[in-house]
């Protein structure tokens, strides 16, 4: 869930005296992932956005579906980048119901999440999971990296997961080039599992908190629906039923009943033709 923040790509620095996403995230989540500074800040967020908790969830709760809908859709390996910390479910255990030799690729930049990371994924004898600490920005390094190598098999179908990740990168970061350069990489087939912040539905909310991001470093971007669906690559077409907030992507029977205004964040699916 972190592309910025106290560290640098690849670096083993870790700073806990400045708050970061993936941490912050935690904290929404009711996680122990973090730390003084994180939970302040995260704090200041829930005052001017207290349905941040729910949509935390609620965003959990789509990456589930999606990756279900994948793993019945054929594909067997997975790119998982903005990990954030290990929370049950996770994505590799979400797969592998459908396909138990499921392969994992994890790409986070906090070198605690890596520590976690590595300590809790483990691999069963006929599938992978592997961990790469490196940073969204540089999806080169992401894609020559020896694990993903080691795991994944780019001439097959490949699922990205970028859940919650891409309103770190503003405009200067080029998200939208970003996605390209991974989806690129990828086999036909493949399918894209994405959701971004959106500042439609609580306009002042969404700009609030952006600020509290922004004024302990972390860069943070809303975008409208058609901005969101503009970072879908040429070639790829939108599964139904396209664009929504999170919580109408295929919703299981009986899931919480949300407004827009409580979830604020869009998601989709798309696949490579």
């Amino acid at each position: 869930m972190s592309v910025s923040g106290s560290c640098e790509p690849g670096s083993a620095r870790l700073n806990v005296r400045v708050p970061h996403a993936a941490r912050m995230y935690d904290y929404f989540l009711g996680g122990k992932n973090n730390f003084p500074a994180d939970r302040a800040a995260a704090e200041q967020v829930l005052r001017v956005a207290p349905s941040v908790r729910v949509w935390a969830r609620e965003n959990r709760a789509f990456l589930h579906r999606a990756a279900r809908y994948a793993a019945h859709a054929g594909v067997d390996q997975y790119l998982d980048v903005g990990t954030g910390f290990p929370a049950a479910p996770n994505l590799h255990e979400i797969a592998r119901k459908t396909t138990p030799a499921a392969r994992v690729v994890y790409v986070d930049n906090d070198p605690l999440v890596s520590v976690h990371a590595r300590a809790l994924l483990t691999s069963p004898p006929d599938g992978r999971t592997a961990y790469v600490e490196a940073d969204l920005r540089s999806p080169e390094a992401i894609l020559s990296s020896e694990e993903l190598g080691a795991t994944l098999d780019l001439s097959r179908a490949v699922v990205l997961s970028l859940v919650a990740v891409l309103h770190f990168l503003p405009d200067d970061d080029d998200p939208a080039g970003v996605v390209r350069r991974l989806v690129d990489a990828l086999a036909p087939g493949s399918c894209l599992i994405l959701s971004h912040g959106t500042g439609d539905f609580a306009p002042e909310a969404a700009r609030r908190g952006a600020e509290i991001y922004r004024e302990r470093g972390i860069a943070v971007q809303a975008r409208s629906k058609a901005e969101i669906a503009a970072l879908v690559p040429a070639g790829m077409a939108l599964v139904e039923p396209g664009v929504v907030p999170i919580h109408r992507w295929r919703p299981d029977a009986g899931s919480g009943e949300y407004g827009d205004t409580e979830i604020g964040v869009y998601g989709l699916v798309a696949r490579k033709l």
